[in-house]
């Protein structure tokens, strides 16, 4: 499967099969949260978040290529991702884009 953010691919000819996405709602548990808290106090990257939204990215991806599989894509051009707060702790990551078949 080819994930591309442009909406072509060079030296394809594209039919559009329609809007494909994935997406997963992740969350860090109560002890590393705490710990993750105590890091604003010096500063610096919070790498349990990070690699918890890195895994998130993975799966919204995962579950979106799955579903342009399904309706039988060569690719999803204009892949585009999205995240928003859904509690404090928590986020959703959305992976979308347009799947699409060779001509």
């Amino acid at each position: 499967m080819i994930l591309v953010n442009t909406d072509y691919i060079s030296g394809k000819e594209l039919e559009m099969l329609g809007l494909v996405k994935g997406s997963t709602i992740q969350t860090k548990n109560i002890g590393r949260d705490i710990t993750q808290s105590f890091k604003t106090i010096v500063g610096g990257e919070l790498k349990s978040y990070t690699d918890m939204m890195n895994k998130a990215r993975a799966l919204a991806t995962k579950r979106m290529v799955e579903e342009a599989e399904g309706l039988g894509a060569d690719a999803v051009v204009n892949v585009r991702y999205a995240s928003a707060a859904v509690m404090q702790g928590a986020a959703e990551v959305m992976a979308y884009g347009t799947a699409v078949k060779f001509r």
